[in-house]
């Protein structure tokens, strides 16, 4: 005879009580967490950026320490090469991004001239224009300095955020240091205070998460360094202006997965166009060749297929996450979806283990 608290049904509700009871109840006490909360903000930067860090340079650390080297050694050796690739760009790449960058700026209020002249010309050559079109043309040739303005303080929004992450450099090295030299100590000193079937439960999930993170994170870091690269071949090839700061611009907007590639075709078109309009059509083409080759050859050999998301998945959490916490949001909503998919599925996997054969399913 099956009790009432032995139904499947019953016991999922009354999970779902104790969970939605659990957030009531931390949601009438936040005032407690509040001081967590602005501690771990206060050092959320410098530790997500020494992760992202740590996930790049750490195969290289993991290979000197398999070559005999003591794994501080090696991790000097990661902060030796950081510091050389740092000076490297700050002497020879900076002041030509700077200037570009400064360039590209200052010929916005031209360009938005020259389109409002462009509008003016092909209105005045038309006979019979329906009246909806000219009113739409108006209302656009009345917005347009608006639209450059909100686009351009978006851009330097975006910029602003890049300067405040950078500013918190000053903190990521001793957390990068630590994270290199005992990062591999860590589950170890934990399991040692779990039960053995808890212990490999939590090595298994560490090992998971980790797979996951490194996996698209040197990923990521390596298709956009292809992309940028090729986007860089291809605007000197078509001798398109701004060159390596359009480059730069998609290399960046490439870590935005699924629409970043497209975000940063944008401004490169439409420099292309104010220059010579034959040319947005070449940039569009260099973007197509490189965004062909970064998905058909590049992106299935280094990343593979990791995270196993679906696109409409993508586009989801990254509407969702742009709207709620901007430019880094989109920049760290996959691979923080894809860390939390993982711990689920674990944990479910752990609790089917421990369901009757003749009953494993949750539902």
């Amino acid at each position: 005879m099956i009790t009432l608290f032995e139904k499947k049904s019953i016991r999922i509700l009354l999970t779902l009580i104790l969970i939605f009871t659990l957030i009531l109840l931390i949601h009438l006490t936040r005032f407690i967490f509040e001081p967590v909360a602005a501690y771990l903000t206060a050092i959320a930067v410098p530790i997500i950026g020494a992760g992202v860090i740590f996930y790049i340079t750490n195969p290289i650390v993991n290979y000197l320490e398999k070559k005999k080297f003591p794994r501080i050694i090696g991790t000097f050796i990661v902060f030796i090469l950081i510091a050389l690739i740092i000076t490297i760009i700050i002497q020879f790449v900076a002041p030509i991004v700077q200037k570009q960058f400064s360039n590209f700026f200052d010929s916005i209020p031209k360009m938005v001239k020259n389109a409002e002249q462009l509008v003016d010309m092909w209105q005045s050559n038309q006979n019979i224009i329906p009246p909806q079109l000219e009113d739409a043309m108006k209302n656009m040739l009345d917005n347009i300095s608006n639209y450059a303005e909100n686009i351009t303080a978006s851009i330097i929004n975006i910029i602003a955020q890049v300067f405040s992450f950078v500013f918190s450099f000053l903190l990521i090295p001793f957390f990068l240091f630590f994270m290199l030299k005992d990062g591999h100590r860590f589950v170890p000193f934990i399991s040692q205070f779990l039960s053995p079937n808890k212990a490999r439960s939590f090595r298994t999930l560490t090992t998971n998460v980790n797979h996951t993170l490194a996996s698209f994170i040197q990923g990521q870091f390596i298709v956009s360094l292809c992309v940028g690269f090729m986007l860089y071949i291809g605007y000197l090839i078509i001798d398109l202006d701004y060159p390596l700061f359009l480059a730069l611009f998609g290399l960046i907007m490439n870590f935005i997965p699924f629409i970043g590639p497209y975000l940063s075709a944008v401004p490169a078109i439409i420099v292309g166009f104010f220059q010579d309009p034959i040319l947005a059509v070449w940039a569009s083409v260099v973007m197509l060749i490189a965004q062909q080759i970064e998905s058909n050859f590049i992106s299935p050999n280094v990343m593979g297929r990791a995270l196993s998301l679906h696109p409409l998945t993508v586009i989801t959490l990254i509407l969702a996450a742009g709207g709620i916490a901007g430019f880094l949001g989109l920049l760290f909503i996959i691979p923080a979806y894809a860390v939390v998919k993982t711990i689920i599925a674990h944990f479910y996997h752990e609790w089917k283990k421990k369901q009757p054969e003749e009953d494993p399913d949750l539902i």
